[in-house]
């Protein structure tokens, strides 16, 4: 199938785990990617692994500085000169916290909201001023479970991905009269590379606490991302969809 055929779509944070799974989904169903990464070493991997796979993927890598304004707005700029639309942002890129609150770091409680949110903001402001000249398009932010049930250290994590919910929820009210849509994802236990990096004893405790019995694979958030995306999803705005195998945890 390819559901995002004629569609370009820009990820951040799609090197790797999650983000490189979307990239190359959204590639299989026929849209062109520009695949971002704080990194140009990291981004050329990524687009060598494409290519290798597929050399006719239409696909380009960037570098831009997510917190940055004006560096988004040139590179969504050359998105939509690149393959000569821009349809699809996927607010990917994040960073996770585990510190205690007795010796949680100001500086570093800052550093999370501002790459978990401010640049969410960003990335969505910028998108969406391409999307509404040229009459819709997608935006769609990764959440995480733990926006919804919190966790017991890092509380910068969970407190941006609740904020990240609520600028998906207001977008979606505020962007629909441009024909833009606004959700999330929100996944749970996710074998990404940190995951699958843990020993067996440690993964065991958390499957126990999962209803499916397994810990979830990127692709199965992936595809949430690639319905959201789609025309399937063309009367669903606002919402947070949970890919967490039930987990309540």
């Amino acid at each position: 199938m390819e559901l995002l055929k004629g569609k370009t779509a820009m990820v951040t944070g799609g090197t790797r785990g999650i983000g490189y799974a979307i990239v190359k989904l959204y590639l299989e169903n026929g849209a062109s990617v520009a695949l971002c990464g704080s990194r140009q070493e990291t981004v050329d991997k990524a687009l060598a692994q494409l290519k290798a796979e597929n050399p006719d993927y239409r696909v380009i890598g960037l570098c831009p500085d997510i917190q940055d304004a004006d560096e988004m707005a040139k590179a969504i700029e050359t998105v939509k000169e690149t393959f000569g639309s821009f349809d699809i942002m996927v607010n990917n890129a994040g960073v996770s916290a585990r510190d205690s609150l007795y010796a949680y770091k100001p500086e570093d409680f800052a550093k999370t909201m501002d790459l978990n949110v401010k640049a969410v903001f960003i990335c969505a402001q910028a998108a969406a001023r391409v999307m509404k000249e040229q009459g819709g398009g997608v935006i769609i932010n990764t959440s995480s479970m733990v926006s919804i049930y919190g966790q017991p250290a890092g509380v910068a994590y969970p407190a941006s991905k609740f904020a990240v919910n609520g600028l998906t929820k207001s977008l979606a009210r505020e962007l629909g009269r441009d024909n833009i849509r606004v959700n999330a994802v929100a996944p749970g236990v996710t074998r990404t590379d940190m995951v699958a990096a843990l020993p067996e004893e440690a993964i065991k405790p958390i499957v126990a606490g999962i209803p499916l019995g397994r810990v979830g694979e990127p692709e199965d958030v992936a595809n949430a991302f690639l319905f959201l995306a789609s025309d399937m999803a063309s009367y669903v705005t606002g919402e947070i969809l949970s890919v967490d195998g039930a987990a309540r945890t």
